[in-house]
C-alpha cells in the first residue's frame, strides 16, 4: 500500500521507516510542527519520576535536563524508545494511552515518594495531572514544547490527492484527523479522499474526521502504534514499494 503519515517530522520518520520494511511505500506530509522551548535546567529537586505522554515531550526535557538516572513513565512504546535512546536507564511504559498512564503510574509511584514531573506540550498539560491529583499525587507540568499546527495542505500530500496515488491514511489523534479533515477541506480535495482508507488509532479521532467522507475507517485495537501497525494489510509479495 502507499501510505500517508502525517505526524511530525521525528515521529514521522520512524514511522515511516518501520512502514518500509513491511513492504509499504510512504508518503511524509507533517501537519504539525513541534516547537521546543528553550529555558533554564528543570527544577527536578523531589521529584521521584518524570512522566512522558510523548516522544516530543522525551526530546524536550532531554534540552533541559542532564539527569538520566530518574525513572520515567512512558506513555507507549514509542516514547519508551525515545527515552531510552536519550540516555534514560529507568523506563517505564504503560503501552496504552494517558487513562493507561495514569493507572500505571498509580502502581509504579507512591504519593509519599515524591512529586511527578510531567514533560507536556501545550495541547496535553493539565489533563493527565487531574487525574493524578486525584489518586493523590503531587503533580508539577512542565510545558516543554508546541505541536503546532501547519495552516495550508502540504504540497505533496495536495499533489498525492490530485493524482490518486494514496491508498491509505494514519492518523494517530483526534486533534490530527480534525486537522486534516479541515485541511483538505480547505483545499478543495475532500472528494479525493473517498478513495482512501483511514486507520485511527481511536474511535475520538474517527469522529474527529466529522463529514469527511472515506473509502473505509479502521479503529485500533489498542492506542499505540503495534496497534495501528496491525490495521494495515501487508502488501503482497513481489510488489516492490515507492518511496517518497
Amino acid at each position: 500500500m502507499r501510505l500517508l503519515v502525517t505526524r511530525p517530522q521525528d515521529d514521522a520518520a520512524a514511522l515511516a521507516a518501520t512502514l518500509k520494511r513491511l513492504g509499504h511505500s510512504v508518503v511524509v506530509a507533517p501537519l504539525m510542527q513541534v516547537e521546543i522551548y528553550e529555558g533554564p535546567p528543570l527544577a527536578l529537586s523531589g521529584m521521584q519520576a518524570i512522566i512522558a505522554t510523548s516522544a516530543n515531550g522525551v526530546r524536550a526535557f532531554a534540552t533541559r535536563s542532564d539527569k538520566r538516572d530518574i525513572p520515567i513513565y512512558a506513555v507507549g512504546p514509542q516514547t519508551a524508545e525515545a527515552a531510552t535512546q536519550a540516555g534514560f536507564q529507568l523506563v517505564y511504559s504503560a503501552e496504552g494511552d494517558a487513562a493507561a498512564l495514569a493507572e500505571a503510574v498509580a502502581g509504579w509511584a507512591k504519593p509519599d515518594k515524591g512529586g511527578l514531573l510531567h514533560a507536556a506540550g501545550t495541547e496535553t498539560a493539565g489533563r493527565l495531572r487531574q487525574v493524578l491529583q486525584a489518586k493523590g499525587f503531587a503533580v508539577t507540568v512542565e510545558t516543554l514544547y508546541e505541536a503546532a499546527p501547519v495552516t495550508e495542505l502540504p504540497q505533496n500530500l495536495a499533489d498525492a490527492l490530485r493524482a490518486d496515488s494514496l491508498d491509505g491514511v494514519l492518523l494517530f489523534s483526534p486533534r490530527s484527523a480534525k486537522l486534516f479533515a479541515s485541511l483538505v477541506t480547505s483545499a478543495g480535495l475532500a472528494q479525493a479522499c473517498g478513495r482512501l482508507q483511514c486507520f485511527c488509532i481511536s474511535a475520538a479521532t474517527v469522529s474527529a474526521l466529522g463529514a469527511l467522507a472515506l473509502r473505509q475507517v479502521s479503529v485500533a485495537g489498542a492506542p499505540n502504534q503495534e496497534a495501528m501497525l496491525a490495521l494495515v494489510t501487508p502488501p503482497q509479495k513481489g510488489t516492490k514499494p515507492v518511496v517518497s
